[in-house]
């Protein structure tokens, strides 16, 4: 495929794309990152509150930079909210707690990767509710990666598969 027909396919944003949805973020400049991140790779972000900052602006405009006036940006009021709206979209759990390495993984038109907090991870109910639950595999001794930098890892994955 060239580089002018990804690009084509990634800016095209549908419920085909590939989405990103940040669960209870607590910390506003990781959530920046993933708004430019979900920006420039033409990836939806989905936020669900409660989150660990006043949700603005304001609050993740450096790390975004002006990259979040690009990015398709759904908040959600809370967890059922977000359910309601994934419905018929495969949820995609990516924690330290998966049970799938991320590489052995399938993704799928319209796909939806859930990133949990720093300081907790993706709730239970998340979880839970997720089809599938990967894991980026670490060196020894690694407990686990910033949730932008996963991000970014695992939706260059689903998007290298699905745009391929």
């Amino acid at each position: 495929m060239t580089s002018r027909r990804m690009l084509a396919l990634v800016e095209a944003e549908t419920d085909a794309a590939i989405s990103l949805a940040v669960v209870e973020p607590d910390m506003a400049p990781n959530l920046g990152a993933i708004l430019r991140l979900g920006a420039c790779l033409g990836a939806p972000v989905h936020v669900v509150e409660p989150c660990g900052f006043a949700f603005s602006p304001k609050m993740w405009a450096r790390s975004a930079m002006d990259y979040a006036d690009l990015a398709t940006i759904h908040r959600h009021d809370n967890w059922a909210q977000f359910a309601g709206a994934m419905a018929g979209r495969r949820l995609v759990a990516l924690s330290t707690r998966g049970e799938t390495a991320l590489w052995s993984y399938r993704f799928a038109p319209g796909d939806v990767l859930m990133l949990g907090s720093e300081s907790r991870g993706l709730p239970d109910k998340a979880m839970a509710e997720a089809g599938a639950r990967l894991a980026i595999p670490l060196r020894r001794g690694a407990r686990s990666l910033n949730i932008g930098m996963a991000g970014a890892i695992a939706l260059a994955e689903a998007q290298r598969q699905v745009l391929a």
